[in-house]
């Protein structure tokens, strides 16, 4: 992520709130009971981890689409619907927590695992008055380049759902958009391509919240991977270096990672999340999290399956394993949609460790057995996760290691 791009977050991360959008529910089958214990409503929300060198990322959505069945087909019966009055988002708005409302829809109750995306066209001829609707601006430039979305405006992107809605209640859910691993260049063609990854996640009453200091707030992604396994990031607020990682369910054991480019990489052990509790606050202001510079080394190649085909939609990431074994996510990119290339830049330094203290300073000590030792992990639609990822270890600066990585189904 922001370790093999730059960094680079949004300009600004306030909100000027922009309301529920006006949704309705168009009659796509579903099923449905009578009464009120047959039926639930499904609320939605979207936030936002960090982007990599963009000032401005913006999806228009125009429709939601739910079902039951994760194998559903875009013409199969049974879907629901949420209609969206289009309205352009800025996903770079939506850190730390920031949640764009999107409305909410009557479902019958039972238990949903596939939910789709389905977005407007971008105008042939776009004006100043009919922008482009999804489109990208790069850091530090001011023009927008068109993001190209195949599916998006058809069957719609399809996400993976597990959440189950209840008669007479509300199911709460937030759709988790990472747009730095959802936009990819293609090549040097100066084209980029949306291919959302999108967690499903509920909206809870939950955050770990921190500071790092404000001179490197606009260097580092804050990261946590959370119960499931999934990975939840956000950058610091550029001006005071406050970080706010929400919606996480309980848990007693987080592990915070600040991590950034030729930055060494920081750890926070055994951090309580409760929904008793609310916000868990790891550090003060006064007392932020401070990286000190570090040499680096990069890891590129392929991913391919066992075929030798290059998966084009996979994704690498970069673990260290510190000694205790607490896992740290320090970089992330999708792999080229062309060549399926991919390129991470890697700190050498040995990453510093904290445990949490409920009142009191953060201590770091260097974990120096893990200094340089990465994990490459892979993964892409369809193929099998690498239960252990191939290791490298990196000692010479500005070296580049080679290691393609191979898929099974």
């Amino acid at each position: 992520m922001r370790n093999s791009c730059g960094f680079r977050p949004a300009k600004a991360l306030c909100w000027t709130g922009l309301g529920l959008i006006a949704a309705v529910l168009t009659a796509c089958g579903g099923g449905g009971g009578d009464g009120s214990a047959q039926q639930g409503t499904l609320k939605l929300a979207m936030t936002d981890a960090p982007a990599c060198g963009y000032d401005h990322v913006y999806v228009t959505v125009t429709k939601i689409r739910v079902h039951q069945s994760a194998t559903a087909g875009a013409n199969d019966a049974g879907w629901s619907e949420l209609a969206i009055a289009p309205q352009r988002i800025d996903l770079l708005n939506l850190t730390n927590g920031v949640l764009q409302e999107l409305g909410s829809l009557p479902l019958p109750a039972g238990h949903y695992q596939q939910i789709r995306l389905v977005l407007a066209d971008n105008p042939s001829n776009p004006t100043p008055a009919n922008p482009l609707a999804n489109a990208l601006v790069l850091s530090g430039a001011t023009n927008e380049i068109a993001l190209t979305t195949p599916s998006g405006q058809q069957s719609g992107f399809k996400l993976k759902a597990n959440f189950d809605v209840t008669g007479g209640q509300v199911a709460d859910m937030v759709l988790d958009f990472d747009a730095c691993k959802s936009v990819v260049k293609a090549g040097g063609s100066g084209n980029y391509n949306l291919k959302p990854v999108v967690a499903v996640i509920k909206r809870l009453t939950t955050e770990i919240v921190g500071y790092v200091s404000p001179a490197l707030a606009s260097s580092v992604v804050v990261s946590t991977r959370d119960p499931d396994n999934n990975l939840r990031a956000t950058v610091p607020n550029a001006t005071t270096g406050k970080f706010v990682l929400a919606y996480l369910p309980e848990n007693t054991n987080y592990t915070v990672t600040v991590a950034g480019k030729n930055l060494t990489t920081a750890a926070v052990t055994g951090i309580p999340v409760s929904i008793a509790a609310g916000t868990t606050t790891l550090n003060t202001s006064a007392a932020p999290i401070a990286l000190a510079a570090s040499t680096s080394a990069t890891v590129s190649g392929t991913v391919t399956n066992t075929s030798n085909t290059p998966l084009t939609d996979a994704a690498v990431n970069a673990q260290q394993v510190l000694s205790a074994g607490q896992k740290l996510d320090v970089a992330w990119t999708q792999v080229d949609p062309s060549s399926a290339a991919y390129s991470l830049t890697l700190p050498l330094a040995a990453p510093i460790k904290a445990s949490y203290v409920a009142s009191g300073p953060l201590v770091f000590t260097a974990d120096a057995a893990v200094a340089g030792k990465y994990n490459i992990l892979g993964s892409a639609p369809g193929y099998t996760v690498q239960n252990t990822a191939p290791a490298v270890t990196l000692t010479t600066a500005n070296s580049v290691t080679s290691m393609n990585l191979v898929l099974a189904p």
